[in-house]
C-alpha cells in the first residue's frame, strides 16, 4: 500500500509539497524524454518547458542546470554517497562502506529502465561525461577524511592509499555501467560492479 507522502521534518507533505513534486516528476520525465529521442546536446531548455507545460522561470526553480535534469543533479549523488559511508557501522571495512555508498546512489533511480537511460546518456554524450569526470573527482576528495578514518592504524601513506581505494570504487562503477548499457540493461549492475571489484581486488 502506498503510504502517505511525509515532509523531512515526518510530518505529512502539505497539498502545494505534494504539487511541487509532482510538476518536478512531470519535468524530469519529459526531459529524459527528449534527451533519449533526439540527444541531451540536441533538446534546448524551452522545448523541455513547452513540452512539460511550464515556463523556463518555473523549470529553473526547480532545477538549477540542464544537466540536473538528468535526475535531479550529481551533486546529490555525492550527497547520498557520503551519508551512506557515513551511517556505515564502524567495523565495516572501506570496501564495504564504499559497496553501501554505490547501492544507495544506484537506488536513487526511479526505475530500471530511467537507470539505463540516464547511464547511456552519460556514457555516450561527451559534455556530460566530462561534467562527470569533473564532479566525480570533488566527490573522491570529500571522501578522503571517511575513507582514511576507516583504514588500519598500520597503514603507511594513508591519504595516497584511501585516493587509490576510493577511485578503484569509482572505476569499477564506471566499468559496470558502461557494460551494463552495453549489455541494453541485461543483469544486475551491481553484480557487475561486484565482478569488477573482484577482478581489481584479486
Amino acid at each position: 500500500m502506498k503510504q502517505e507522502a511525509k515532509s523531512a521534518t515526518g510530518a505529512p507533505t502539505t497539498l502545494w509539497d505534494r504539487t511541487r513534486q509532482l510538476a518536478s516528476q512531470e519535468i524530469l520525465d519529459t526531459a529524459l524524454r527528449l534527451f533519449t529521442q533526439q540527444g541531451y546536446d540536441e533538446t534546448t531548455i524551452a522545448q523541455i518547458a513547452r513540452e512539460a507545460g511550464v515556463s523556463q522561470r518555473t523549470l529553473f526553480r526547480y532545477f538549477g542546470t540542464k544537466e540536473d535534469l538528468l535526475g535531479g543533479g550529481q551533486d546529490r549523488f555525492g550527497q547520498v554517497l557520503m551519508d551512506t559511508i557515513s551511517e556505515q557501522p564502524a567495523e565495516a571495512g572501506v570496501w564495504e562502506a564504499l559497496r553501501a555508498g554505490v547501492a544507495a546512489v544506484l537506488a536513487l533511480h526511479d526505475s530500471r529502465e530511467q537507470a539505463l537511460e540516464r547511464f547511456r546518456l552519460l556514457h555516450n554524450t561527451a559534455s556530460l561525461r566530462a561534467g562527470w569526470l569533473e564532479k566525480r573527482l570533488r566527490f573522491q576528495e570529500n571522501l578522503l577524511p571517511l575513507i582514511e578514518t576507516r583504514m588500519d592504524a598500520a597503514t603507511g601513506n594513508k591519504g595516497a592509499k584511501a585516493r587509490a581505494v576510493i577511485a578503484t570504487a569509482f572505476a569499477c562503477l564506471d566499468a559496470a555501467s558502461m557494460t551494463w548499457v552495453s549489455n541494453d540493461g541485461k543483469g544486475e549492475i551491481m553484480d557487475l560492479y561486484d565482478e569488477c571489484m573482484a577482478a581489481v581486488r584479486g
